[in-house]
Parts: C-alpha cells; sequence; structure tokens
C-alpha cells in the first residue's frame, strides 16, 4: 500500500506541477526541429527517425529528475517515513512507479503525432512503441536512482545529466536497434536492461537517500 500511496503522490505533483508537460512537450519539440535540421529528406527521417524518438524519451525522462527526490528530502517527508520505519528502497520503489506512469504513457501517445511529423510507417511506429514500453521503465529507474544520488547537492541537475546519460546508452542503443532488427535480440537485451535498472535501483536510490539524511 504504501508504494501505491507513494506513486500516486508522484503522479498527482506531477500533473499539479506542470512537471508532465515538459517532458511530452519536449519530446515534441525535438520531433518537430529535427525535420529542420537534417532537411526535408523524407527516406532520411523515417530512417533515423527511431533512434531521435528514443533519444529524446531520454532526455525527458531526464528532465525532472531534480523533483524525484531532492523536495521530499528538503520538507523532511523522507524523515518522517523512515522514523515510521518504511524502508527507502520500498520509497524508492513507489518513486520509481510514480515517476513512469507520470511520463511514459504520455510519451507513448507523443510518439503517436512525432511519428508523423519524422515520416515514420505505422509498423516501425509499433515496434516504438512495444519498444518505449520495455524500456521507458529502465530509464525512469535510472532517473529515480540518478535523483537519490545528486540531492542536496549544488547544481544537481547538470551534475544529473553527467551521471545519467552515460548509464542509459544501453537502453537508447538496443531500442533503437530493435527497429532494424528482425531477430528480435535487440528487444530482448533491451528488456534484460531494463529488468536489470528496475530491480537494482530502487536499492541505489535507497541508499543515497539514507546517506543524505545522516
Amino acid at each position: 500500500m504504501i508504494v501505491a500511496a507513494i506513486a500516486w503522490r508522484e503522479v498527482r505533483r506531477a500533473w499539479s506541477s506542470g512537471g508532465l508537460w515538459l517532458p511530452v512537450g519536449f519530446f515534441l519539440l525535438v520531433a518537430i526541429l529535427f525535420p529542420f535540421a537534417i532537411g526535408p529528406d523524407t527516406a532520411l527521417l523515417a530512417r533515423v527517425g527511431g533512434g531521435v524518438v528514443w533519444s529524446a524519451a531520454l532526455l525527458a525522462a531526464l528532465l525532472p529528475v531534480e523533483r524525484l527526490v531532492a523536495p521530499d528530502l528538503d520538507s523532511g517527508t523522507l524523515d518522517q517515513l523512515a522514523v515510521r520505519g518504511v524502508p527507502m528502497p520500498l520509497v524508492a520503489a513507489g518513486k520509481l512507479a510514480g515517476h513512469w506512469l507520470g511520463f511514459a504513457p504520455p510519451l507513448m501517445l507523443a510518439s503517436v503525432a512525432a511519428a508523423g511529423l519524422l515520416g515514420i510507417s505505422g509498423e516501425t511506429l509499433l515496434r516504438i512503441e512495444l519498444g518505449l514500453l520495455i524500456g521507458t521503465p529502465g530509464l525512469a529507474a535510472l532517473a529515480v536512482a540518478t535523483g537519490a544520488l545528486v540531492a542536496g547537492l549544488r547544481g544537481g541537475g547538470a551534475i544529473a545529466g553527467l551521471v545519467m546519460l552515460p548509464l542509459a546508452i544501453p537502453v537508447v542503443i538496443f531500442g533503437a536497434g530493435d527497429l532494424t532488427d528482425g531477430a528480435g535480440s535487440a528487444l530482448k537485451l533491451l528488456g534484460a536492461v531494463s529488468l536489470l535498472l528496475v530491480a537494482g535501483a530502487p536499492f541505489v536510490a535507497g541508499a543515497a537517500i539514507r546517506i543524505a539524511q545522516d
């Protein structure tokens, strides 16, 4: 129950603070600007569009990272949960679920509009959506772990990018690689990496939160 309560709180925070629209708006802005940068070559846009979608999804997951842990640490909410005996990995798991619910489903809907802007076919769009469904939990896990690691640090947003982006490279590579992999091995690797991140991130975030509380 505590995980569901924390997850719902994160979703409500994303909606009420406008944090939901920032990642989606950024995602669509990338899809709008990219054709201007690369030119009107429809075939080229369709070929590289999947990689653009995945890169934009990664950056969209990173944008709200500063509000995932730091506000609760500063307000003492995490201290109150610790006093009540709630394990910090459990709190991190709730935040992970809430962050995913806050940005991934709207991002998947926005991908339909991005596909039209980038000239991506319907078959490729279905593969992108499946990949995002499997891979975005891993991105959410990385965001929560990174948010815990940089909580309380000055310039945490810039540091978060340096921490998260290299770790997210396998997710982006396998997600984009699935679009040209007929055997489906890239999708399986994407699922394995995402599962590993989801399983490990709450413990990393929980340990980081405990250190920040000391």
